[in-house]
């Protein structure tokens, strides 16, 4: 089999040529042998590919002997509620499988795992052992000698979501929501009748052809749609998710889209107001607005490589309050140290509620203050060969120089991350200052004619 499907943090590929059902079952067989695991739940998103995928997958981890348990389409975060909080008949799961493409291309589908209390499953801590039990031609009964049961968690996911907030509180916003006809509608309209909102939705049906693009709002042409529906209603703000919405984005009242990493320092800061001294973990590429916001409100930096098997590593390791990355994952230590979609914009709405502010209100001065470029890529042939001359260049003029995840270099006023894809030759560059926007934009058009030349 085509195995190379397997990635650094899940499986992802093209479906069927890389990710196939028979391959699927492999996975399936092989993960339950590699673990020992005895119940495991599954689900899958919207995509076209994913009730087949699952059925393939559910069939592989019932001949290996495991009691599966399908919870049938839903989000990334509902498996990872499920298997750290719920139990069927009394037995806790140990151990979730999510089929997922997430922002991935049409044609593309995959696999996210985790153990029990949803600790993550990437290639440091067994998915190359799944890989390689797979090469060496395991042999997979025809017979299933486990169950498979049909259940629902959603309402007691929804109980637990508002179990963060008051609802009583909450002021009645008008909210523009985009699911992007992933999975985050299913939610949305349970978690509705609770909250004194007007939602003003779109796409809101989870729809495999994605008619209006491929639910990723990071990609700048997905966003207008979003943009124009918080201007055209008049919504306070805004929020979008990607397909099996362990992402969400925030749009103000004008449309404007904001940037995850400010997202991050504002979260933080809410969080704080309650738990001051705890720990808050943050990415390398973006720093200084979350450092200054988190010293500010009493809390611990500490920085963690980028990815969500790391953060989560490091969330238990530090047993930390919250951790946040500039590309939109949010992570709670009162969720099982996993990220949500979800929580992320019900606590923005309650912290909004709370202090009579707009959104706006809240990013307008630490954008000014810290002025960033985005996460920029950049095909190349040699990721180490580029990384290398780019710290030839700076070195003798840097402050500081990190190398935790790619090459970070901070100097007086600005600082850049630049890091290589885990996935492909691609590298992606963060760039950011100290007020100084005209700064931020010389020093980024100066790294991209290292990067591209």
């Amino acid at each position: 089999m085509n195995l190379d499907c397997f990635k650094a943090y899940d499986v992802r590929g093209k479906v069927p040529s890389s990710l196939s059902p028979a391959l699927a079952r492999e996975i399936g067989y092989a993960y339950v042998k590699e673990f020992d695991r005895k119940h495991v739940v599954i689900g899958y998103d919207a995509r076209l590919s994913s009730p087949e995928l699952y059925k393939a997958l559910a069939s592989g981890l019932q001949c290996a002997g495991a009691d599966v348990v399908g919870i049938g389409m839903c989000g990334t975060e509902e498996i990872y509620h499920a298997a750290a909080y719920m139990n069927d008949k009394d037995r806790p799961f140990d151990g979730g499988i999510m089929v997922t493409g997430s922002h991935n291309p049409q044609d593309e589908n995959g696999l996210k795992f985790v153990r029990e209390n949803a600790i993550p499953v990437s290639a440091d801590t067994g998915l190359l052992a799944i890989k390689k039990r797979i090469e060496d031609g395991q042999q997979i009964p025809s017979v299933p000698a486990g169950t498979f049961t049909e259940r629902s968690y959603r309402r007691q996911y929804i109980e637990k979501l508002l179990s963060y907030i008051d609802t009583k509180t909450l002021t009645p916003f008008k909210i523009a929501a985009n699911p992007g006809n992933g999975c985050a509608g299913l939610v949305l309209k349970e978690l509705m009748p609770h909250l004194p909102f007007e939602f003003v939705l779109t796409d809101e049906m989870p729809d495999g052809t994605f008619p209006n693009g491929i639910p990723n709002p990071l990609l700048p042409e997905n966003r207008e749609r979003t943009a124009n529906l918080v201007r055209e209603h008049k919504a306070d703000f805004g929020i979008a998710w990607d397909g099996d919405f362990d992402r969400c984005f925030f749009y103000d009242a004008n449309g404007r889209f904001i940037e995850g990493y400010y997202i991050v320092g504002m979260l933080a800061s809410a969080l704080l107001k309650n738990h001051p001294r705890e720990k808050i973990i943050h990415d390398p590429r973006l720093t200084w607005n979350t450092l200054e916001l988190v010293d500010e409100n009493n809390g611990i930096n500490i920085t963690s490589k980028s990815g969500h098997a790391f953060i989560k590593e490091c969330m238990r390791r530090e047993n930390a309050l919250y951790g946040g990355e500039m590309s939109a994952h949010h992570y709670f230590r009162d969720f099982s140290y996993c990220d949500s979609g979800m929580l992320p914009w019900l606590l923005a709405a309650k912290l909004l509620s709370d202090t009579k502010m707009s959104l706006a209100d809240f990013v307008d001065a630490r954008i000014k203050a810290f002025p960033c470029s985005g996460e920029i890529n950049s095909k190349v042939d040699s990721v180490p060969n580029i990384l290398e001359k780019i710290e030839g260049v700076y070195k003798d003029r840097a402050k500081t120089i990190n190398k935790i995840d790619g090459l970070s270099m901070e100097f007086d006023d600005w600082r850049f991350n630049v890091r290589g894809s885990n996935t492909e030759p691609v590298l992606r560059l963060n760039v950011e200052s100290r007020g100084n926007e005209k700064l931020m934009t010389e020093k980024t058009e100066e790294l991209l004619k290292l990067i591209r030349k």
